[in-house]
C-alpha cells in the first residue's frame, strides 16, 4: 500500500482530485502481523500496541472551482467581444476602446485569484508583478518590457508596473507566448506565488493561454505614459455582454451588406484560423497525454484495489487464526482452575483482561473493514469519473476531426476557384489579343485617312490662292470699266456738241467703234470669267462640305478608337488586378510575429519605441517609418496600411491605367 500511495503523488492531479477530500489508503506497516503463540505473553503485546487512528471525511463543494468556471466564461465572453469589435471598427484599437479596457480588467482578476497575500504596514497585499518579473528570467527578451517598466517614472506601485507590463506585451502581441511559457513551468515557478486551487495553477490557466493566441489578430496603440495606472483594481462591466436579441434582429439587406464589408477580413482571418489550428494540435496532444496519464493512474487505482482485496484476505485470516486462538485459551484456562485452584483469582483477572483485548481488537478489525470498503467505494467512482473524462475526450477528438475535414474542405474549394480564376485570365488574355488586332488595323486605317486630309487641304489652299487673284483680277476690270464710262459721257458730251463736225470726223468715227468693240468683247470675256469663278467658288463651297463631312467622321473614329482604348485600359487594369489578385493569393504570405525579429526594409531591431506592422500588399513586416502609408487596394474597401516600396509600384500602376485612361 505504501507504494501506491507514493504513485498516486507522483501522478498528476485532476481538478476533481485536488477538490475531493475523500479518504485515501493508509500504509500498513503498523498494524500487527498474525501470530500464533501458545503464552499470554504475546496476546498481551498484541493487545497493548497502538492502532492508527483515521478519520473519514465527507466530500463537499469548493467554492475556488466556481469562481474559475466563473472567471473562465468571463474571459471567453470578452474576448470574444474584443475581436468582433477589432473586426467592425477596424484593427488597430487604442486605450479609449471599451472591450479592450474590459479586457484587462477580467486579465487582472485571473493574475489575482489566489495569490498569496504579502504582509504590510496596514493591510496584506495582493500584487502580481513579482509573478510578472519572473517571465523576464524564463524569457530573456522579455527583459526589454520589464527595464522600459521600471524606468517610467509616473508609474510609482507594483501595480501600475503590472499594468504597464500587461499592455506593453499585447501591443507587442507576445502576452499568449509569456503566458504559455509560465503554464508549462507552473509547478515550479507559481507554486510559491498562489494557493492551490488558483486559476494559474490549474487546467483553466492552459485554456486562457490558448485564447490569448487569438488576440495576435488584433493592433494595438496604447499610450501607456498619460494614463493613470496606479488607480485602484477596476469593476467588470456586464452591460456590454447582456444585450437584446431583438435589436439584433435586422433586415436580409443588412445582413448582405454587413457580410460584403466582412469579406475584406477573411485573408486576415485564414491567418488567424492557422494560428488556431496550431493551438488545438497542441491541445489534442495534451489531452493525448492527459489520457495517458489517466490510463497510468487507472492501472494505479486497480492495483491499490488488488492489494486492498489482499489485505482484507488476511486481516479474515488473522481474525480466524484469533477466534482459534480464543477457544484454546478458553480450554486451558478451565484446566488450569480445576489444576491450580489457589491460582484461580489471577487467572480470572487475566481472563478478563485477554478477552476485553480481544474484543477491543475485534472492533478494531471491523473499523478497519468499514474503512476499506468505504475506499473502494471512493476508487470505483474516481474509475467512474475517469471513465466520463475518456468519453468526454473521445467526443472532443471527433469534433476535432470533423472541424479538420471542413478545412480541408474548404482548401480544396479555394483550389477550384483559383482554377476558374486562371481560366477567366486566359480568356481576357485571348480577348486582348484579339483587341490589339483590331486596334492595328484601325490604326492604319486613321493613317490613309490622314493622308487623304492632307491632300485635300493642298488642294483647298490652292483653290483659295486662285480665288485671290481672281479677286484682283475682278477689281481691276471694274476700274477699267469705271474709266470706260468716263470715257462715254465725255465723248456723248463731244458728240452732241461736235454733231456739225460728225460728217469730217467720220473717220475718226470708225476707229473709235472698233476701239469700243474690242472694249466690249473685254468686257464680254470678263463676264465669261466672272461666271467661272462663280462655278470655283460653288465648287468651293461643296468641297468645304466634303471637308467638314470627312472632319466628322474623323471625329467620330477618334471617338470610338478613344472609347475602345479606355475600354482596352480598363480590361488590361481588370486583367492587372486579377493577377496581383492571384499572386496575392499564391505569393504574399502573412509573416508571423515570431519569425522577424527587424525591418524587412531598413534591418533596424524591433523594440518598445520600434514596433512591427503588418504590410497589407506583400504580408511581410516593417517598422512604422518604413510603412507609414496607406493605399487602396483590390483586397479591402478601405485604405490600409503599405510598406514603402509597394507604395511606390502602386503608384505607378495606377499613374499608368489614369493616363491610358
Amino acid at each position: 500500500m505504501a507504494t501506491s500511495v507514493s504513485k498516486q503523488e507522483d501522478s498528476p492531479s485532476s481538478p476533481k482530485d485536488a477538490d475531493s477530500d475523500a479518504p485515501k489508503p493508509i500504509a500498513n506497516k503498523n498494524w500487527p502481523e498474525p501470530v500464533v503463540a501458545s503464552s499470554m505473553s504475546s496476546i498481551f503485546s498484541m493487545l497493548t500496541e497502538k492502532k492508527p487512528e483515521r478519520k473519514l471525511k465527507r466530500p463537499r463543494r469548493d467554492p475556488k472551482t466556481i469562481e474559475r468556471a466563473n472567471l473562465l466564461n468571463i474571459c471567453k465572453l470578452v474576448i470574444k467581444e474584443l475581436l468582433d469589435s477589432s473586426l467592425s471598427h477596424g484593427r488597430m484599437l487604442d486605450d479609449e476602446h471599451v472591450p479592450l479596457q474590459q479586457f484587462f480588467v477580467v486579465l487582472e482578476h485571473v493574475l489575482r485569484h489566489g495569490i498569496k497575500p504579502r504582509k504590510g504596514l496596514l493591510r496584506d497585499k495582493k500584487d502580481f508583478w513579482c509573478v510578472l518579473e519572473m517571465v523576464e528570467k524564463l524569457v530573456p527578451e522579455a527583459s526589454e518590457i520589464s527595464t522600459s517598466v521600471r524606468d517610467m517614472p509616473h508609474i510609482k506601485t507594483p501595480l501600475g508596473r503590472a499594468r504597464a507590463w500587461l499592455r506593453l506585451a499585447t501591443m507587442q502581441k507576445t502576452l499568449a507566448d509569456y503566458f504559455k511559457v509560465l503554464m508549462e513551468k507552473k509547478d515550479v515557478v507559481l507554486s510559491e506565488f498562489y494557493d492551490p486551487g488558483a486559476m494559474m495553477i490549474e487546467d483553466e490557466g492552459m485554456v486562457i493561454a490558448g485564447l490569448l493566441v487569438g488576440l495576435n489578430v488584433i493592433d494595438c496603440n496604447i499610450c501607456v505614459k498619460e494614463e493613470d495606472l496606479d488607480q485602484p483594481m477596476g469593476v467588470i462591466d456586464f452591460s456590454l455582454y447582456l444585450k437584446d436579441s431583438r435589436l439584433h434582429d435586422q433586415s436580409p439587406d443588412e445582413d448582405s451588406a454587413e457580410g460584403k464589408s466582412k469579406m475584406a477580413t477573411i485573408l486576415d482571418q485564414k491567418n488567424y484560423l492557422e494560428e488556431l489550428n496550431r493551438h488545438l494540435n497542441a491541445t489534442v496532444t495534451n489531452l493525448q497525454q492527459k489520457m495517458e496519464t489517466a490510463q497510468t493512474t487507472n492501472a494505479l487505482m486497480k492495483e491499490d484495489l488488488a492489494i486492498s482485496k489482499n489485505t482484507i484476505l488476511t486481516l479474515q485470516e488473522e481474525n480466524a487464526a484469533l477466534q482459534a486462538q480464543k477457544s484454546s485459551l478458553l480450554q486451558d484456562a478451565q484446566k488450569q482452575m480445576e489444576a491450580n485452584k489457589q491460582d484461580i483469582e489471577t487467572e480470572r483477572e487475566t481472563y478478563q483482561t485477554s478477552r476485553a483485548g480481544l474484543d477491543e481488537m475485534y472492533g478494531d478489525m471491523k473499523k478497519r473493514l468499514d474503512e476499506e470498503t468505504q475506499t473502494r467505494l471512493d476508487v470505483e467512482k474516481e474509475l467512474e469519473l475517469q471513465i466520463g473524462m475518456k468519453q468526454e475526450m473521445e467526443m472532443a477528438l471527433r469534433i476535432l476531426e470533423k472541424d479538420i475535414h471542413e478545412k480541408q474542405d474548404t482548401m480544396i474549394s479555394l483550389r477550384k476557384q483559383l482554377e476558374e480564376i486562371k481560366t477567366i485570365n486566359l480568356e481576357l488574355y485571348q480577348k486582348l489579343q484579339s483587341c490589339d488586332q483590331s486596334l492595328k488595323h484601325k490604326t492604319e486605317l486613321v493613317t490613309k485617312l490622314e493622308d487623304k486630309t492632307t491632300q485635300l487641304v493642298t488642294t483647298l489652299k490652292d483653290m483659295e490662292k486662285r480665288l485671290k487673284q481672281a479677286d484682283s483680277d475682278k477689281i481691276a476690270a471694274e476700274e477699267t470699266a469705271r474709266k470706260l464710262g468716263q470715257v462715254i459721257a465725255d465723248k456723248d458730251c463731244k458728240r452732241t456738241a461736235l454733231e456739225t463736225d460728225l460728217r469730217i470726223e467720220r473717220e475718226w468715227r470708225g476707229t473709235l467703234q472698233k476701239t469700243l468693240d474690242q472694249e466690249k468683247e473685254a468686257t464680254a470675256q470678263l463676264q465669261a470669267e466672272y461666271t467661272q469663278i462663280k462655278e470655283v467658288e460653288k465648287d468651293y463651297k461643296s468641297l468645304q462640305k466634303m471637308h467638314q463631312s470627312l472632319q466628322e467622321t474623323c471625329e467620330e473614329q477618334e471617338r470610338t478608337l478613344a472609347e475602345l482604348g479606355s475600354h482596352l485600359s480598363e480590361s488590361k487594369l481588370k486583367v492587372e488586378d486579377m493577377r496581383e489578385a492571384s499572386q496575392a493569393t499564391k505569393e504574399a504570405a502573412w509573416m508571423s510575429d515570431k519569425d522577424a525579429s527587424q525591418c524587412s526594409s531598413c534591418n533596424k531591431e524591433f523594440s518598445i519605441a520600434r514596433r512591427k506592422h503588418h504590410c497589407r500588399n506583400c504580408g511581410e513586416i516593417f517598422c512604422n517609418e518604413c510603412s507609414d502609408n496607406k493605399m487602396p487596394l483590390p483586397s479591402s474597401a478601405k485604405p490600409v496600411r503599405v510598406c514603402d516600396t509597394c507604395q511606390t509600384l502602386l503608384l505607378q500602376r495606377y499613374s499608368s491605367a489614369g493616363n491610358k485612361a
